[in-house]
């Protein structure tokens, strides 16, 4: 079943726009407001960590407890099909980049500089430097909002992808240091290994050697961060060229995106030998 529902997730991530009306934050974005209004949870963020992901992960738990037993445990597929929707990354990243994605192809800095501030929230001194923010923010953004989610679900179920989205946005919109510093003590450990399998199949995908030498000396390390180790081996494996403005630099942007379809694809041939033989 696991398979099954990562092949409907595609399909409702391409091909429906089932995701902005399963991916409502509201409800959950409000208590987390009133719990950081606390004094108990600020001085203690293990409770916020608690009330804000353990008790939603049990309330599906005691679901999934409830239907698993039901018409041989088909009715907690579209349960699983409903978390795993809701557990991936918010926003359409391939639309934010189309208007920098322009701007770059035409020369235009001025543009390119605006639209990534207001698209993207990315600043730089030059345009070396802003093209390397938008490949670290594309390549950041695809990893934590699918490859991650798929990689807890495959592996534990949708009680970890959901546990991930919600350690995820408890690292963004956090106000409150103490709950903030916990959520994104707890998301470094949970991107530990996935963005590592992920390296992998970049080097399988990609240029094996320049992903050897990017990522030999980090392969263990816990002090790197996800999302820096994730871009480097990304930017090796791809061969992405010196930045620069126009053409030239959209077309290294279209290599690592197409380095993450080939990395994708690779995942779902394992999953798919995984159920098969297994």
């Amino acid at each position: 079943m696991t398979f099954l529902v990562l092949l409907l997730v595609l399909w409702v991530e391409k091909f429906s726009s089932w995701r902005t009306h399963i991916q409502h934050d509201g409800p959950w974005l409000r208590l987390l407001a009133w719990t950081e209004r606390q004094n108990d949870f600020v001085e203690s963020p293990w409770l916020a960590v608690i009330v804000l992901v353990l008790l939603p992960l049990l309330g599906l738990w005691i679901v999934l407890a409830v239907l698993q037993p039901l018409l041989y445990g088909w009715l907690v597929l579209p349960v699983h099909l409903l978390v795993l929707v809701y557990s991936l990354g918010r926003g359409d990243l391939q639309a934010a980049l189309g208007p920098f994605r322009d701007s770059w192809r035409r020369s235009d800095g001025e543009a390119a500089y605006l639209v990534a501030r207001r698209d993207l929230a990315l600043e730089a001194e030059n345009e070396s430097a802003l093209l390397q923010s938008v490949q670290k923010y594309m390549v950041w953004q695809a990893y934590q909002s699918f490859f991650a989610v798929i990689f807890w679900y495959a592996l534990l179920g949708p009680l970890a992808a959901l546990a991930y989205r919600l350690l995820a946005m408890m690292a963004e919109h956090g106000q409150q240091v103490n709950v903030r510093e916990r959520a994104v003590a707890l998301r470094h450990a949970f991107d530990w290994l996935p963005v590592r399998v992920l390296a992998v199949s970049f080097a399988i995908v990609g240029d094996f050697v320049a992903v050897n030498r990017a990522l030999l000396h980090e392969l263990l390390s816990w002090d790197i961060s996800a999302a820096q180790l994730v871009i480097n081996v990304g930017r090796a494996a791809s061969e992405a060229p010196e930045p620069q403005i126009g053409e030239a630099g959209v077309a290294s942007l279209d290599g690592l995106w197409q380095l993450m379809v080939r990395a994708a694809v690779l995942w779902y041939a394992v999953f798919a030998l995984w159920a098969l033989f297994y």
